[in-house]
Formats: C-alpha cells, structure tokens, sequence
C-alpha cells in the first residue's frame, strides 16, 4: 500500500479521499525541517501547500518518494529542479481556486468603487461622515482586464452581470475566443486609455513585471481604479503610490505584493487603497477544492501510473521514455523559441511528425510542445493542462503524422497562424540524440540550441554581420556560434551568446534599421 504525508494543514477530506482510495496516509502538519528530514524516508508521496520547503536536501532525504502534490497553484516552495533530478513528479491543482479568485477581484472592485472598508472604519470610530465617501457605480463603466486567461474569463462573465463594459488584452486570446465570452479584445495602449478600472489577471514573467508603472499609468484615465489579485511584481508600488498621492489613479485594491507577507509597504496609510494579505484562493470551498483534487491525482499516480497536472512530466510509459527522451528536448526548444517570437495571439497551432518520430506516442511531444509554446505568457502551464488552456484560449490545436521520411529521417515542424499571418520553425536529431533548428519561416539552416541565444530577422544585404559583430563586441557580448539562413532577400540568424544580452544592446541591434526587422533574446 502506498504511504502519503500530509505535512500542511488542509482539508480533512484530503485524508479521507486517499483512505477511500486505499492509499495509506499520516497526518503531520507543522513539522520543522529537523522533523521532516527524519520522517520523509517513510513516504511514497508528499502533499504540501505553501508552508512545508521541499528543498533540495528534503528530497535527498526521500530515495523512496514518487510524487509531491501541491493543494494550489504555486510551487515557489519545491525546487522542482531537483524533485525532477531525483525522478519526483511534481503535481498541483490550478484550477481549483479560480472562481475563488475571480470573486475576491469581484469584491475588492465593489469595495473600492464605494470606499466601504474606509467608510467602516469611520462608521466604527462613531463618526457618521456620510458626506464624506461619495462612491461610484459600476454599471456602464469599463472594465479592463490584463490577462484574460482561466480567471480573467470567470471575471470578465461577473463583470457583465454588473452591466460592466469590459475590454481585455492579452496576448493569447484569439479574436474568436473574445467574441465567445463577450469581451472586447485591445491592446494594452487602448485598455489603458479606456478603461475605468483595471483587474490584473496575468502571471508574472519577464514580459509582465512591472507592467503598471509610471509611463502605463501617465497614458490611463484620470481617476482609473487598479485592482492586482493576481501576482506581486506587475505594479511598481511606489510609481503607484505617488498616482494616488497625485490624484491621478482614484483608488487601488491590492492583495498581493512584491514582497510577502507584507508587514510594511509604501502603499499601506494611502486612504485611497485597499489591502488584503493574500486571500484570493482563501475560501472554505476552494480549500476543499485543491484539497480532494490533490489527494485524487496523487492516488491515480500512486495506484494506476496516471499523471495529471504535473509541471515537470509529461504522460510516458517506462517503455516508451527512453525513445521519446531525445524527441522531448527538441520539442521542448521548438516550442519555447516560438514562444519567445511571438508578437499577437494565436489562432491555430499545426504540429507535423514525419519519418521515425511519426511511428511513436507523439501526445506528450504534443504536449511538452505547447507548454513551452504558452509557458511565457501563462502561469502553472505543464504538459498535462496546456491542451485545455489552449482549448479556453480558443486555439486550434492540429496534430499530423507523416511516416514516410522526407530531407530528414525524422523531424518535428511547428506551425502557428498568427493574428499578423503564420510562422513555422522545423527541428530533426543529428546522431539520434542531438535536437538541431533546420529551419525557420521556410528559410533552412542548421543550427544548434545554447543556453542563451540571439534571434534576429534581417534582410540579407552587405554589411549585415560585420556591423553586428562590432555593436555586440562593443558591448561585451561574446558570440559562441553564428548560424545565418537566407532566401529570397531574406534572412534569419541564430547566434549563441554567452549571457544574457542586455536590453540596450537588443535596442541597439533594433536599431539597424538598414537590415534588422526584429531581435529576440531567448533562454533555453
């Protein structure tokens, strides 16, 4: 009988769920490391929510662990690096606190429009300042909602109720998929133009950190209203603060902050602001929720070999994981270099298996490539869920298999239409086991993937490399390896650095305007 330690206080249904399923369980919450290390060799499975640190040690402590389920979203407490070093599935429940979530944004956007946690507190203080907390309605105002994912969606539909007009950007919400919940797709310029109120619902990545700032809040209306219940770090709280101090921005609702638990703030005292310590998953349903979710997908992984959620795995036979192996990393780097030249949303994904690759169980390349391809722009995507988070987005996901070999004895082509038209990268294995781009937008080269690489789109005039190599050489940018396709005019060049590129020598390469279409610094 497989052994699972509860080691975070959750649900009691939690326990009740892996008994039922004939799983033996402890439950041991509060524990300190000392304690955990002691015990944690017992266990087949660990659930956790955010209290228990399964750090790298934890792990080394654990050779019989199989699986570690997170009740929520978050996994910033597992080094998930290590649990997959150590062969651990690593599983959460995304999906559990959405409406949660979307109800608490719901009710911070009610509370700051008629200011009622301050007319409570002076109500309380026996001052009756009726005049004083003259609110707005909500109806007929504009919604803008940033990210306009699983709870964007669940706010957008709520908002309506209200008789709210609501617009959404995001980069991932096709045209169709907007029009099917009745959202209006815009830029973020327009959001911030039109907007009365502003709902962040997007996961903190390179791209969206610090999104509000002081050049986003200068292009807003005079007296916009900002609610974040989805993630510190994509409002820059002191340009916020002096928005509010100013007038500029009427008033903020914050349940969440760069830095937690927040036990100070610059924005705490601003009588315009209302903050709450992280509640947006804080309900006795959603805790019900992730805690039988958890408890059912760690007891079909225990029991059956089933895998759902899981962020570091894909669905793989022990039969089939040696073959795959090789074809996962080239997927892997397919999809995040689309992921990272993307500029507009998508409308169809096509993913074509020709020769070897064809003849084998192509779903979980499938699905490594997709999460990749969405990982940048989407928060808790793995290999189980991105088919569903593509499905919500409105993507149309088409899978072709070819056995038949063409230039390659084997290779994997993704294609993905665009709002701005279509792009394709292809990839084979060299020596069976070694990923190589062979093309891009129908332009062949061949090129190896490093850690940290320049993409560029150029036209192919004189000139091209040698002003190139002097801006990054200038700049103390060392190139590993030149890889440059061409045809037609055209050009695509792949360049290994050997760091990151920072973001004023991108803009310098931007700006040879003479050959340089667009420049991406990507990360595999």
């Amino acid at each position: 009988m497989p052994k699972v330690l509860i080691s975070d206080k959750m649900s009691p249904l939690a326990a009740e769920t892996f008994r039922q399923r004939g799983v033996q369980v402890d439950e041991r919450p509060g524990l300190s490391k000392e304690e955990l290390l002691e015990i944690i060799g017992e266990y087949d499975g660990l659930a956790i929510r955010s209290a228990t640190k399964v750090t790298a040690d934890v792990l080394a402590a654990a050779p019989g662990l199989k699986v570690i389920g997170r009740a929520g979203i978050g996994v910033d407490n597992v080094d998930v690096e290590a649990a997959t070093a150590a062969g651990v599935c690593v599983m959460n429940t995304p999906f559990g606190n959405s409406i949660t979530t979307a109800e608490h944004a719901i009710a911070m956007m009610m509370a700051l429009a008629r200011q009622i946690p301050q007319a409570d507190r002076s109500t309380q203080a026996g001052k009756w300042e009726k005049s004083k907390f003259m609110g707005v309605e909500v109806t007929a105002k504009t919604l803008g909602i940033i990210g306009c994912g699983n709870i964007g969606s669940i706010v957008a539909s709520r908002a309506q109720g209200l008789r709210m007009r609501v617009i959404a950007a995001d980069p991932y919400l096709s045209v169709e998929r907007a029009k099917e919940i009745g959202v209006e797709k815009v830029e973020l310029d327009e959001l911030y133009a039109r907007s009365d109120f502003i709902s962040l619902h997007t996961p903190l990545t390179d791209q969206t950190r610090n999104i509000i700032d002081a050049a986003t809040i200068a292009k807003m209306k005079d007296g916009v209203r900002i609610i974040n219940c989805a993630r510190g770090g994509l409002v820059v709280e002191e340009d916020l603060r002096k928005a509010l101090d100013d007038g500029k921005v009427a008033g903020a609702a914050i349940d969440v902050f760069l830095k937690e638990p927040a036990k100070e703030n610059v924005l705490f005292g601003q009588p315009d602001v209302i903050t709450t310590p992280h509640l947006g998953a804080s309900t006795t349903e959603a805790q019900v929720n992730v805690a039988l979710q958890v408890a059912e997908q760690m007891s079909d992984f225990l029991l059956d070999g089933a895998v759902s959620n899981a962020l570091n795995m894909a669905s793989v036979t022990a039969e089939e994981a040696p073959r795959l192996r090789p074809y996962i990393k080239l997927a892997e780097q397919l999809g995040g270099f689309m992921g990272q030249t993307l500029q507009s949303s998508i409308k169809t994904v096509r993913i074509a298996y020709q020769g070897r690759v064809a003849k084998l169980n192509v779903k979980p390349l499938s699905a490594v490539l997709l999460q990749n391809l969405l990982k940048h722009q989407m928060d808790s995507v793995n290999m189980v869920n991105a088919p569903v988070l593509a499905q919500d987005r409105g993507i149309h996901v088409v899978e072709e298999r070819d056995e038949t070999p063409g230039n390659y004895q084997t290779a994997i082509r993704l294609f993905v239409e665009t709002e701005n038209g279509a792009r394709g990268i292809g990839g084979t294995l060299f020596a069976g086991d070694m990923p190589r781009i062979v093309e891009i937008d129908t332009i062949s080269l061949e090129a190896e993937f490093g850690e940290n690489m320049l993409f560029i789109r150029n036209l192919d005039k004189p000139g091209f490399i040698g002003r190139l190599g002097m801006l990054l050489g200038d700049a103390g940018v060392n190139i590993g390896t030149f890889h440059l396709g061409r045809a037609n005019g055209n050009a695509v060049s792949f360049i290994e650095v050997d760091g990151p590129v920072p973001e004023a020598v991108l803009k310098q390469v931007a700006g040879l305007k003479d050959y340089v279409q667009r420049v991406h610094a990507l990360r595999f």
